[in-house]
């Protein structure tokens, strides 16, 4: 994914038109550093029973803005990250363009 701040000057151009998708279940796990395996080891780490992913609307702060659609998955007590991030993947994957859809539309697309 893209791994930078946007600015504030296209945030205010493209206002509500970004969205981004984050491999936890926000806003848990979400912010400055939080991101790919990082979540995951986070989320085992605090011995969590769900985990998951969430498409929300980007604004000025990281992970922050409106949650438009998440989808839980659950934690196995012998994941390692790189399990989890593979079962989050798949959610990732089914929720993004459902949730893309529905903002679409929503919008009058």
């Amino acid at each position: 994914g893209y791994m930078k701040k946007i600015t504030d000057s296209l945030l205010v151009s493209l206002k509500d038109r970004i969205l981004n998708i984050h491999p936890s279940l926000l806003p848990k796990y979400g912010g400055h550093g939080f991101f790919g395996i990082h979540v995951h080891e986070a989320v085992l780490e605090a011995n969590e029973g769900w985990s998951g992913a969430t498409v929300h609307l980007v604004n000025g702060d990281y992970d922050d803005g409106r949650i438009l659609g998440q989808s839980m998955v659950p934690v196995f007590t012998d994941d390692t990250p790189e399990i989890l991030a593979a079962r989050v993947l798949k959610a990732e994957h089914n929720l993004y363009w459902k949730t893309l859809r529905d903002y679409a539309a929503s919008l009058g697309y």
